[in-house]
């Protein structure tokens, strides 16, 4: 018992020697300003956290709306480039088309100055494809100079050709028959030959021509891309205005003349230009030579 007695004294007072350390050391730090300063260390860490964290999270939401400003922005630029680029391709198609336009019209030009008789270039401006009897109408009439039964012809990728006649003339617009309307014959000679015929038409411009009453005996002369022209004859075309090529010869046994096909010389779905000439007077510049 007395053993014990002693050892809970020594713990009491073990115990009563720390806490009054503790006490001591407390008083001391209050006396001394250490504990304010912890607490300001410590008010002023937890206070410059918060200020942290809300400084990042405004920076956050500003980087944010700039970013979706700075979107739009170049979403904005992109939209006005895509436009400038379409327009930019739409005038480099326009200015294409141009050119092609201006090409075609000088090529017109430069025949019609070239033909000795009076020419009056005209454009295309409506066709009649619905049947057999054809027709095409251009945008110049008898205030221009035309007149009935006046050769048309055409001057296209490098080759002249013919295109028909005159049929029908209005104030300001004229109507040709083309030589693929089933009623237009011409007067026609094959060109190495000279073997004289008959050419018309079949009813459409993606049929071919057909040429008639060449005799049988000339066959082995003929050859498949033979130019035929006109002949000259009965004053309705000038001489030698190519109409088209053979393109295919049938032998038939119960007729005297051969079944010949001709290619039109003209492409007259891309005819868009025509030269109405006036075989009676003579051009400006053949005329100042003459003179």
């Amino acid at each position: 018992m007395a053993n014990n007695k002693s050892s809970f004294r020594f713990r009491f007072s073990e115990f009563l020697f720390i806490t009054f350390i503790i006490i001591s050391s407390t008083l001391l730090a209050f006396s001394s300003g250490s504990f304010v300063l912890n607490f300001k260390k410590v008010g002023f860490s937890i206070i410059s956290t918060l200020d942290k964290g809300v400084h990042f999270v405004v920076d956050g939401v500003a980087d944010t709306f700039n970013a979706v400003g700075e979107l739009r922005k170049l979403k904005k630029d992109y939209n006005e480039l895509v436009i400038k680029l379409e327009n930019y391709e739409q005038m480099q198609r326009s200015n294409a088309d141009i050119t092609k336009e201006n090409a075609r019209l000088k090529e017109q030009l430069d025949f019609a100055v070239s033909i000795d008789e009076k020419n009056i270039p005209a454009q295309i401006i409506s066709r009649d494809l619905g049947n057999a009897f054809s027709y095409l109408t251009i945008d110049k009439g008898s205030v221009n100079g035309i007149r009935k039964n006046m050769p048309v012809i055409a001057f296209q990728n490098g080759n002249q050709g013919l295109v028909g006649k005159v049929i029908q003339v209005g104030t300001f617009t004229s109507q040709i028959m083309p030589v693929y309307n089933i009623n237009n014959i011409v007067s026609a000679r094959i060109q190495n030959t000279r073997d004289l015929g008959l050419v018309n038409g079949l009813g459409s411009q993606d049929q071919p021509l057909q040429m008639q009453y060449i005799r049988k005996r000339v066959l082995d002369e003929l050859h498949f891309g033979d130019v035929v022209v006109t002949s000259g004859e009965n004053d309705n075309y000038m001489r030698d205005i190519p109409i088209g090529s053979i393109s295919k010869i049938t032998v038939l046994d119960y007729n005297s003349s051969l079944n010949i096909e001709l290619t039109p010389i003209i492409d007259f779905s891309r005819l868009e230009t025509v030269i109405v000439v006036n075989q009676k007077e003579l051009n400006d510049r053949k005329q100042s030579e003459v003179d």
